[in-house]
């Protein structure tokens, strides 16, 4: 899963945002979101997999348009 980002910032960001409001602090995960991302933890997988489920709601334009 790594690969995937590595090359889509904006997806890491996504990533890294929903870990850290999901997971809050050291009683929800063991370690930082750049270590769960080195380690590929189970709570990594599943802010990514998050993160790839919205990205076509954040990217549909008309959706964004019509939220405003």
């Amino acid at each position: 899963m790594q690969l995937v980002l590595r090359h889509y910032l904006r997806l890491r960001v996504a990533a890294s945002v929903i870990y850290d409001t999901v997971y809050p602090g050291p009683e929800w995960a063991p370690v930082s979101f750049e270590q769960a991302e080195r380690l590929e933890t189970v709570h990594y997988r599943q802010a990514v997999a998050a993160a790839l489920l919205v990205r076509p709601v954040l990217a549909d334009r008309a959706e964004q348009l019509r939220l405003i």
